[in-house]
């Protein structure tokens, strides 16, 4: 999908929520400033020339897109902040031409370097920005593949939660199967059939049309790249809407006709305390989808939102593992359990 990051603030922000892009794209930018607190800063002034526009142009861009930019690092520095950053600018190699007589300036205007990268992805008039955001793309790219070891497809696996989500779907999985299998009086299409009314109902989209969003292979498991949230909410649909057939069929001595069904699944599916667990499952799935796999649900799309900095770790850090190395380290602890019996 092309992304137009001076248009989109959710694929600005995703970027800058990114830890590990950001350090790959500080690396590649190489951009020189001025230390202050424990990070490099650099002016209004030097920022107008790095992208080679007026000043009066950045400010047009402060003033329009203010609360974006210092939510990711721009501020103006008075009092005592001032005074230190002042004598930071005089043991810097910085031209006087970028800050004129500071020891008169009552404030300072500042970028962090997510704030100048913020700024680079909205300049339309600069070459330099446009050159930089296609890098910043580019990196972004390469940052996660190497991190997934080359796709995203199962990105969904490398979450901690995901093993005993799918594990415990697998069983209530069943229990919906049965139930429809001892319940309803319908061929065998009954089962795909209410699979995609569950899917429809969470996520808006049948079992096809969720494929062809993630462009995935006839042998693909839909379940199987599924976010822990998505599995624990169709574990719930399908363990309650087993028990509701049963209770039914059980009420009436005989099985379901498919009209019944559907009346008792319309029923089950506006029960109120859906409602809070839906919104944020399709939140979850949207937002981490365009992140992570490059996937618009367009049927979610007004459940967009960026990714918070943990949404990152959680998915591309440290503590985040490949599914397989998952399954050995269950194997190994029912293993040690079996030799304790």
């Amino acid at each position: 999908m092309s992304k137009d990051l001076t248009s989109s603030s959710v694929h600005r922000q995703n970027i800058l929520n990114n830890p590990y892009a950001l350090q790959e794209i500080e690396k590649a930018a190489r951009i020189t400033g001025i230390p202050f607190e424990g990070k490099t800063v650099v002016l209004k002034e030097q920022v107008a020339a790095f992208f080679e526009v007026t000043l009066r142009t950045v400010e047009n861009y402060l003033s329009q897109y203010e609360d974006e930019l210092v939510r990711n690092g721009y501020e103006v520095i008075k009092g005592n902040r001032l005074r230190l950053l002042k004598t930071a600018i005089r043991s810097s190699d910085v031209p006087e031409i970028f800050f004129g007589n500071i020891a008169k300036s009552p404030q300072l205007a500042i970028f962090d370097f997510r704030a100048f990268l913020n700024l680079a992805m909205l300049l339309v008039e600069s070459e330099r920005a446009r050159l930089l955001r296609q890098t910043i793309l580019d990196i972004v790219i390469d940052t996660i593949n190497q991190r997934t070891g080359g796709g995203t497809k199962y990105i969904n696996q490398r979450d901690e939660d995901f093993l005993s989500s799918w594990f415990e779907e697998e069983n209530y999985r069943k229990q919906f199967t049965d139930a429809l299998r001892d319940c309803v009086d319908m061929g065998n299409f009954k089962y795909p059939l209410y699979t995609d009314k569950i899917y429809v109902s969470i996520f808006r989209e049948k079992a096809q049309e969720y494929r062809k969003v993630l462009r995935l292979h006839e042998k693909d498991k839909v379940r199987d790249t599924f976010y822990a949230e998505i599995l624990d909410l169709v574990a719930s649909y399908e363990c309650g809407f087993a028990d509701v057939l049963r209770s039914a069929c059980a009420k009436k001595g005989r099985k379901l006709t498919s009209w019944e069904v559907d009346a008792l699944f319309d029923r089950f599916e506006q029960e109120a305390h859906w409602k809070p667990l839906i919104e944020k499952a399709r939140n979850k799935m949207a937002s981490r989808d365009l992140a992570f796999r490059d996937a618009l649900h367009m049927k979610l799309s007004e459940y967009v939102t960026p990714l918070k900095r943990d949404e990152f770790e959680r998915f591309l850090g440290e503590k985040s593992k490949e599914l397989a190395e998952r399954l050995e380290e269950a194997k190994d602890v029912m293993k040690r359990l079996k030799e304790r019996e």
